[in-house]
């Protein structure tokens, strides 16, 4: 008994440590020029996520590369940031020694200077190679871990961790151990991964695919409250109208893709600007969409923020430093 008396004493005292350090997070992003979002609690993350006033949000697809910003990289996410409030989409994935990278492929050769699969190299050579850019060209950037990630994200965003070859499991540990379930949460794939989750942290939330009202009933069964969902509906707008609206009033926020449709046309240079998309993304958010996952954050926050950046009901959450 006075073990687990001590060992809760302990839990307890980091718990504070934690919490004590978001003033200091949140300083450090807004000296930085970051529109930072710091739900700060679990509990804060779910009330952010709770439906009730329109609130459009950009999701960074792998971080959102660019000229000389390579996805998956902490300087792209601290640009991402610098225009406007978003999410950030990463992908952990294992090394060879049992390190969390972050890092999209299998292999190597399409972002990195390197060669053959992640899984082949130990940290130690995966941290001497040089990350690519969105066109290909070699920058100063270099990989990094999912720790590092983790404690960078304290109190400036949110980031949503892809599923690749990590268990599920390994991930809400790697929560857990960084006290980040108020600024992680993860993509799961299928009812056991999701019942999983829930059962081992019921405080770490979910992004989870409910494209139609059927996957809407099969969600009512798995026992897993609404409230720790963000629905992704889809990577093309919604055919019923209505699903949206049906997704909020089960108490859960809905995102949508356009890395696959509407960013292509402006990545491609089929427009010269994005005033010619604007009305697409803006018609998402007519349908109901409260979150778009973009390749190009960048170009698509500015759109979102211009005439409401935040609703007052969830503006605590919410803080803007100055430019750099």
């Amino acid at each position: 008994m006075q073990r687990q008396s001590h060992t809760v004493r302990v839990a307890l005292v980091c718990v504070v440590f934690s919490l004590s350090l978001w003033p200091v997070a949140v300083a450090e992003a807004a000296s930085a020029g970051l529109h930072a979002i710091d739900a700060r609690t679990p509990q804060g993350l779910r009330e952010l996520f709770a439906p009730g006033d329109p609130l459009p949000l950009v999701s960074a697809h792998r971080g959102g590369s660019g000229k000389g910003l390579p996805e998956n990289c902490i300087a792209t996410f601290e640009e991402t940031l610098r225009h406007g409030w978003a999410l950030l989409e990463i992908d952990p994935r294992y090394t060879k020694d049992r390190v969390l990278v972050l890092h999209h492929d299998p292999t190597l050769e399409r972002t990195t200077n390197g060669t053959g699969r992640v899984a082949d190299h130990t940290w130690e050579e995966l941290r001497q190679l040089r990350l690519k850019d969105l066109d290909g060209t070699l920058t100063e950037h270099r990989m990094t871990t999912l720790d590092e990630a983790l404690e960078w994200a304290r109190g400036k965003t949110i980031l949503i961790l892809d599923n690749k070859d990590v268990p599920v499991e390994d991930l809400v540990r790697k929560i857990e151990e960084h006290h980040a379930e108020a600024c992680a949460m993860l993509i799961v794939y299928n009812d056991r991964d999701i019942q999983r989750v829930h059962a081992l942290n019921k405080d770490i939330m979910m992004e989870v695919m409910v494209p139609n009202r059927l996957r809407i009933e099969a969600f009512d069964k798995l026992d897993v409250p609404w409230r720790n969902i963000i629905a992704f509906v889809g990577h093309e707008p919604p055919q019923d109208r209505g699903l949206c609206e049906a997704i909020h009033a089960k108490g859960a926020r809905c995102m949508a893709g356009t890395s696959r449709n509407i960013d292509r046309r402006f990545l491609e240079g089929q427009v010269a600007s994005m005033e010619p998309l604007e009305p697409n993304y803006r018609a998402l958010l007519k349908l109901g969409v409260d979150i778009i996952e973009t390749d190009i954050p960048r170009q698509v926050a500015p759109l979102l923020y211009a005439d409401q950046p935040v609703p007052a009901s969830k503006a605590k959450y919410f803080h803007k430093g100055p430019p750099r």
